[in-house]
């Protein structure tokens, strides 16, 4: 069916989504692996054409005059190519989540009571610019026994298309439903619309891109939602703390790369060390241009360094998600203050805590209320292949159904079995 009525189009799409998600539910790990190892094949087989495609986005893109970084994002390459199929046959390797039983507990009434890992069914994924996301959310959709409709963004229409194609073709080589991966091919907005608005077909809505995006969807869909909406980053360093360690896991946190949404963006330092750590880290930031919006107690230990951007922090500054070379710094009196800073201004995605005091630690670990919480590490570990998910199929700040990096596991669902040899309730 072609979309030209979109109604009757998004309807097709959705009950073919359900069907196969009827199948997949029931597919053997061993066919499930098959076509993950087969896509993986014929990604790396079909380069130059998956290439060919890009080039035809990149093009349209440049003529639309899309800025720099996004088209960053949209372009497809020899490495990225063969880093996603190595996802694939990686997320191939995994145990399989579905159909595990645990926690079974045998009752006094003679039954045994536990519970059983299985797929949430239908989900939509509604994601900009990377098409990349295109094979990590199919292959993680086939390992865990969904079906799933993905609607990338306009500007990836031919890559995805290509992208798609292959995944089918892996899909029906390994004797699974092709519908049981969708691509939307309309670039119509609407259907980002029906898609979230059809609770009879789709299970769980997954967006994955800008907060606007995000927030449209979050306040529209009609089905539940897996979401972050912004990824406001704390780094605190402590009374406490390795010095050398902390500049290293700062300057990490902050400038391995700036776009993603577990990069550092708000920097809390403890009264006691910020007289020797800040000129140290203010010199690191200086040198690789990042512009720091300081307090007044910390600005004047930043702002006399050569070549340093300071500028005066304000009260939007706290909360801010920079996705750029800036980051926001406070001192802060104690872990007390650190805390409440955090669990004010922050997104509830990644912080961590520089220190060598245990207690405080785990004070840290126990008292902020976010998806992610580390301990003298860098926040941009938040990330499902560093947590040994294989993939992600996003974060999610959400405290239902599932929290952080979204794998495998979190595209599933539990169900209670009971298992009996005829006993009856007295």
């Amino acid at each position: 069916m072609t979309p030209t009525d979109l109604g009757a189009y998004m309807a097709h799409l959705g009950a073919a989504a359900r069907a196969a998600a009827t199948a997949m539910a029931a597919a053997s790990t061993a066919a499930k692996d098959a076509a993950l190892r087969t896509l993986a094949a014929r990604l790396r087989d079909r380069g130059a054409d998956l290439l060919a495609a890009n080039t035809l986005d990149l093009d349209a893109a440049r003529a639309a005059g899309l800025a720099g970084p996004l088209l960053d994002r949209l372009a497809l390459t020899p490495k990225i190519i063969d880093t996603v199929a190595l996802g694939c046959e990686q997320i191939a390797a995994m145990p399989d989540p579905v159909g595990e039983i645990s926690g079974v507990k045998r009752r006094p009434s003679g039954i045994s009571v536990g519970q059983m890992r299985v797929p949430l069914g239908v989900f939509g994924m509604v994601y900009e610019s990377r098409p990349n996301v295109t094979i990590e959310a199919a292959s993680l959709a086939i390992k865990s026994g969904n079906a799933c409709i993905l609607r990338g963004g306009s500007e990836a229409l031919q890559s995805n298309l290509a992208l798609w194609r292959e995944v089918q073709a892996a899909l029906v080589a390994a004797g699974l439903p092709a519908a049981a991966v969708q691509l939307v091919e309309t670039t119509d907005r609407a259907a980002v619309g029906r898609l979230i608005t059809m609770p009879q077909y789709v299970d769980v809505i997954i967006p994955r891109g800008g907060k606007g995006l995000i927030e449209r969807i979050a306040a529209e869909a009609r089905v539940p939602v897996i979401k972050h909406l912004d990824g406001n980053c704390h780094v605190y360093v402590d009374a406490e703390v390795d010095l050398d360690l902390a500049v290293a896991v700062t300057d990490n946190a902050k400038t391995q790369k700036y776009s993603p949404c577990n990069a550092a963006e708000s920097l809390l330092v403890h009264a006691r060390q910020a007289a020797a750590f800040l000129p140290r880290i203010g010199a690191v930031f200086a040198a690789k241009g990042v512009e720091m919006r300081c307090c007044a107690r910390s600005k004047p230990l930043v702002g006399g360094l050569p070549a340093a951007r300071v500028v005066d922090a304000t009260e939007a500054d706290w909360a801010e998600e920079y996705l750029a070379p800036v980051i926001s710094i406070k001192v802060v009196d104690s872990l007390d203050e650190a805390l409440a800073h955090i669990n004010r201004y922050g997104s509830h995605h990644t912080d961590a805590i520089l220190t060598t005091h245990h207690p405080n630690a785990m004070r840290f670990l126990r008292e902020v209320d976010s998806a992610s919480v580390m301990v003298n590490a860098s926040t941009r570990f938040a990330d499902g292949f560093e947590y040994g998910l294989g993939a992600e199929i996003g974060i999610s700040t959400d405290k239902f159904h599932a929290r952080g990096p979204v794998g495998l596991e979190g595209l599933t669902s539990l169900k209670w079995v009971v298992l009996g040899q005829g006993e009856v309730r007295a």
